[in-house]
């Protein structure tokens, strides 16, 4: 169980929120109660660098996001982070299409426990095999991460998401 920054916040969000939510979880017995994910949602993500790499938003997240989890990881809780199947998060932010591998590394390295994936901007991709790129790509980046499919259904996930979740 745990809290998720998008159904009050949308795309208002920035370090210090974070932060003072892995802060109130624990605080408030929320953590006791067997609360432990603390993930951010949609528009955390700046631009890629010159390589490819997603990066934080410089002003919303100056200290980084590696920072952010390290003190979300500090309270006892685990992070979660958000991306999207797409060439395009739903915000209209940079998504994973094409950068997989790129951002599977990027999370371990930075300590993401958790990575909601879900599926704006995809056209007409094969959702199976969109996610199942993401997961393999999660298991090579060397760190377990939960990997949490965000489909809507269209694509009769019943049939195939438990198997490449």
């Amino acid at each position: 169980m745990g809290w998720n920054s998008w159904n009050k916040f949308g795309c208002n969000v920035n370090e210090k929120m974070i932060r003072d939510m892995a802060d109130a979880m624990v605080a408030s017995g929320l953590k006791d109660a067997g609360y432990e994910y603390i993930v951010i949602d949609d528009c955390w993500h700046g631009e890629r660098d010159s390589l490819g790499f997603i990066t934080a938003h410089p002003q919303h997240f100056p200290s980084g996001i590696k920072a952010l989890a390290d003190y979300i990881h500090s309270k006892g809780l685990k992070f979660g982070i958000y991306s999207c199947a797409g060439e395009k998060t739903c915000a209209g932010k940079p998504a994973g299409r094409g950068h997989e591998y790129q951002d599977a590394l990027m999370y371990a390295k930075w300590g993401v426990d958790y990575l909601k994936y879900d599926w704006c901007y995809t056209d007409k991709l094969n959702a199976e095999a969109a996610y199942t790129t993401m997961r393999d790509a999660l298991h090579s980046a060397g760190r377990p991460i939960v990997f949490s499919l965000c489909e809507w259904g269209s694509n009769k996930p019943w049939l195939w998401a438990k198997e490449v979740g």
